[in-house]
């Protein structure tokens, strides 16, 4: 028979078994989930190293056409000083002479003595004397 050490000891030393039993369920567990961690993040960095490379071409793209925007505003910039220019050109260079033929044809007109064209019919608020 057991004497009263002996059976704490195997109380003890079967309660250290229970213990150790749990603790190595637990770190087994851990390591699992710690390989699984390590894959998941192996896998995020092999797909981010692609994603990354696309991003970076990316901007560069939209740099690129950013800087042909840029070039198609300066152009037109020029095409429309150029465009002022010429009407300035053209208003100068027949406005005038339109003028003054047109002021020409109105005094042949008036020394030929043809009537002008009728007067518009005036609506009355438009006549000089009309009510008020």
């Amino acid at each position: 028979m057991l004497t009263g050490g002996q059976l704490a000891g195997l109380i003890i030393a079967v309660f250290w078994a229970i213990l150790v039993s749990f603790l190595a369920l637990v770190l087994l567990k851990l390591s699992r989930l710690l390989k699984e961690t390590t894959e998941l993040v192996a896998e995020l960095g092999d797909q981010a190293a692609p994603l990354l490379e696309d991003l970076a071409r990316t901007v560069e793209q939209a740099g690129e056409q950013l800087d042909r925007t840029d070039v198609i505003t300066k152009q037109m910039a020029g095409v429309s000083q150029n465009v002022s220019a010429v009407t300035t050109v053209v208003t100068s260079v027949v406005g005038g002479p339109l003028v003054k033929a047109a002021a020409f044809s109105y005094g042949v007109r008036k020394a030929l003595g043809r009537p002008e064209a009728p007067a518009r019919p005036q609506l009355p608020s438009q006549r000089r004397g009309g009510r008020r």
